[in-house]
């Protein structure tokens, strides 16, 4: 890649979209296809797979569908393509389940309205960088914890993980990616996760609102045992988590109903 492509703004990237051809690389990529909890980075047992940048965003931008359908339901009691986010692209695309608009309060209502905004912006925003090779919104079941829009106190519990996942996920995917003008892109979106997440936890401790833990990589609340405010550990770094980890907590826990994606994930990245 030459000097000049790799000097361009985010702006032109997101204008001229992303190809494949610019981006193919071949990484080590732990749990990708066949499972396990093997760190990024290492090599030992980690399965070698071809993964590209565009596969990388695509993973992504199936939990920003995710993300800005939850949002989006739990705000305004409409689906994301009815707020005129665009939803077609390659692979299978389903429709969005479950789920409705929730009585917030005032200070949570405003913040969540905040938070719907960014998400929808999120997927906007990697739609327009992948171009032709944007994937369709998967199927997705907004009811598949059965909890999240029955009260103010479940919406605050289901966001409250959902913004920690995605923090966790962004981390885990950076090492994977090449591109630096990608890399910064979504080095952008995390931090965005991460003001939610932070604005988030506050909201269930000072709510006391008990949230359970995803999976042993999540980090209590305040007001539950060993809780912290923050998404951090104990060197005050947010922990990261591998694609199949990532997979492993939207598909619950890899649930024969395929949790919050009963079709899976569309793109390369889609098994556990």
């Amino acid at each position: 890649m030459s000097r000049a492509t790799k000097a361009q703004t985010i702006e032109g990237l997101v204008g001229n979209g992303l190809h494949r051809r610019e981006f193919a690389k071949r990484v080590i990529v732990g749990g990708l296809i066949a499972g396990g909890a093997a760190s990024l980075g290492r090599s030992g047992d980690l399965l070698a797979a071809e993964i590209t940048d565009i596969d990388i965003l695509n993973f992504a931008l199936n939990l920003e569908y995710l993300e800005a359908e939850f949002y989006t339901v739990s705000t305004t009691g409409k689906r994301i393509a009815e707020a005129g986010i665009g939803i077609s692209g390659r692979g299978r695309g389903g429709d969005t389940v479950g789920g409705s608009k929730v009585s917030l309060d005032d200070r949570v209502g405003f913040i969540a309205q905040q938070i719907t905004l960014d998400e929808q912006a999120h997927v906007s925003f990697l739609r327009k960088a992948l171009g032709s090779d944007a994937v369709a919104k998967p199927s997705i079941n907004l009811a598949a914890l059965g909890l999240g829009f029955n009260s103010q106190a479940e919406f605050l519990t289901v966001a409250a993980i959902f913004e920690d996942v995605g923090v966790s996920a962004y981390g885990g995917a950076a090492p994977l990616i090449d591109n630096s003008q990608i890399l910064a892109a979504a080095a952008r979106i995390a931090l965005t996760e991460a003001q939610h997440s932070g604005v988030l936890r506050f909201l269930v401790g000072d709510l006391k609102i008990p949230v359970p833990l995803a999976d042993p990589k999540a980090i209590p609340t305040i007001g539950t045992e060993a809780g912290r405010e923050f998404f951090v550990d104990g060197n005050g770094l947010s922990p990261v988590r591998t694609p199949s980890q990532v997979l492993n907590i939207v598909y619950a826990g890899g649930r024969d109903d395929g949790g919050f994606f009963p079709n899976g994930f569309n793109g390369t990245i889609e098994s556990q």
